[in-house]
C-alpha cells in the first residue's frame, strides 16, 4: 500500500441504522482541526467517492496539513435570492458569503456545501467563498423597472460578518447601498464586527429601516466555545446587543438553536441578559438536523457528551414525530409534541414576564428610490 493516507471508496447506501449523513470513521485528527466545529470531512452527498483518513503503517497522517481558510471569488450574476416559505416572514435575502467560519455544529446551511462539491463538514467552515460584485449587484436589481421593495434579510444562511468581513467589507458595501436606495433590512448574525456599521444602522434606524437580531445560544463560555468556536462569545454578543440598543437601533435576541438537554436549561437566563441589554424583541428555533447536518451533529455529541448522546437524540426524535428531522411547514423551527410545547410555553411566558415582543417592529418602505431613479434626479442638476 503507498504512503498516500487517502482511500477512495464507493459511499455505501443509507440504512435505516446508518442514515444518509453518519459518517463512522471519519473524523479529522484533533491537531488538523483546532479551533474548527465539526469533527469530519466527509464527502458531500452528491460526490460519487469518499475520501477516508487512515494509517497506513507509514505515519503518513503527521504530513497532512491543518485545516487552513482559505477564500475564493464567487462570481454570482444575482445577489437576492427569493424564497416563498409560508412559515417565515421574508421573501429576499442576500448572502455575502457561501460557507462560514464561525463553525457552528449544528449549522443548517452546511449541506449548501455539497452543491460546490465540497463537504458540508470542515471544508464548510473552511474553504469560503465571497461575493465581492454583492454591493454593484444589488443597486442593480434595485434599479429594476418592475422592483417592488419589501424588507430584505441578511444573516438568515451564513453569518454577513464573520471574520473574513473584516478584509472584505461586502456587508457594509451592501448596507451602503441599502442606505442610498432607502431600502429596509433586516439582520440576523453572532458578530461583534456589526458594531462597525453602527453609523449607517443609526441612520437606518432614524427612518424604520433596519432591525437587528443577535443569536445567543447559552451564556456558558465554554459551551458556546464547543459549539461555534469561533463566533462572539457570549458575553460580547449581549454587549452588542447593549450598544446597538443604546444607539437606537432595534433589536432582538435569537436563542437559536435550542437543543434538549445541551442548552434549552439557558432560555430564561438568556432572555434576563438580553432584556438587560436593552433588547425589545426574542424569538427561538429548536435544533434542525437535514441531510448532512444530522450525522455532524451525532459525531460532535458522541465525542463532547457522550453520557447524553442517547437521550439527546431520543427528544429531538420526539419532537419531530419519531424522525430526526421533520421539514414540515410551521414545524420545522419549534417542533411538535409534549416537550417541544413545554419549550415553547416557557419561552413565551418568560417573554410575557419581560416586557418582550410586546410591539412588533415593522419597516417601512416609504423611503425607497431606486438607484436608477436617484441616478436620474440627480443628473438633472450636472
Amino acid at each position: 500500500m503507498s504512503r498516500n493516507s487517502a482511500v477512495l471508496r464507493s459511499p455505501p447506501a443509507p440504512t435505516p441504522s446508518a442514515p444518509a449523513g453518519d459518517f463512522v470513521g471519519t473524523a479529522v485528527a484533533r491537531e488538523r482541526r483546532r479551533g474548527r466545529g465539526t469533527l469530519s470531512n466527509a464527502s458531500g452527498r452528491y460526490e460519487p467517492i469518499a475520501r477516508i483518513a487512515f494509517d497506513d503503517g507509514w505515519q503518513s497522517l503527521e504530513e497532512l496539513p491543518p485545516f487552513q481558510t482559505t477564500v475564493s471569488i464567487d462570481s454570482t450574476r444575482k445577489i437576492i435570492t427569493r424564497n416563498e416559505s409560508p412559515d417565515i416572514s421574508f421573501d429576499r435575502s442576500i448572502n455575502p458569503y457561501r460557507g462560514c467560519e464561525h463553525g457552528c455544529v449544528y449549522c443548517f446551511a452546511r449541506p449548501t456545501h455539497a452543491y460546490l462539491g465540497m463537504s458540508p463538514g470542515l471544508d464548510f467552515e473552511s474553504k469560503l467563498f465571497v461575493k465581492p460584485d454583492a454591493p454593484a449587484l444589488l443597486e442593480r436589481e434595485l434599479s429594476a423597472p418592475n422592483y417592488q421593495p419589501r424588507t430584505i434579510a441578511i444573516g438568515t444562511n451564513t453569518d454577513p460578518y464573520q471574520p473574513i468581513e473584516r478584509k472584505y467589507q461586502v456587508m457594509r458595501g451592501i448596507l451602503e447601498v441599502l442606505e442610498r436606495a432607502g431600502h429596509p433590512v433586516g439582520i440576523v448574525t453572532k458578530s461583534a464586527l456589526i458594531l462597525r456599521d453602527v453609523d449607517i444602522l443609526a441612520r437606518l434606524a432614524e427612518r424604520n429601516l433596519v432591525k437587528v437580531a443577535l443569536s445567543v445560544t447559552t451564556l456558558n463560555a465554554s459551551l458556546a466555545r464547543t459549539m461555534e468556536p469561533r463566533a462572539a462569545t457570549p458575553g460580547r454578543r449581549l454587549e452588542t446587543l447593549r450598544q446597538l440598543s443604546a444607539a437606537g437601533v432595534p433589536t432582538s435576541v435569537m436563542v437559536a438553536p435550542v437543543i434538549p438537554a445541551i442548552n434549552d436549561m439557558d432560555i430564561e437566563r438568556i432572555l434576563d441578559a438580553a432584556a438587560i441589554a436593552g433588547v425589545k424583541g426574542a424569538g427561538y428555533v429548536l435544533l434542525r438536523l437535514p441531510l448532512e447536518v444530522r450525522g455532524l451533529f451525532v459525531e460532535w455529541l458522541k465525542a463532547n457528551f457522550p453520557d447524553r448522546e442517547a437521550h439527546v437524540m431520543k427528544l429531538i426524535r420526539d419532537m419531530r414525530g419519531g424522525k430526526d428531522y421533520d421539514s414540515t411547514w410551521g414545524q420545522r423551527m419549534t417542533g411538535a409534541g409534549p416537550y417541544a410545547w413545554m419549550i415553547g410555553r416557557r419561552f413565551e411566558t418568560h417573554c410575557e414576564k419581560l416586557g418582550l415582543n410586546q410591539h412588533k417592529v415593522a419597516l417601512t418602505t416609504e423611503h425607497f428610490r431606486s438607484p436608477r431613479q436617484r441616478a436620474e434626479q440627480l443628473s438633472l442638476f450636472g
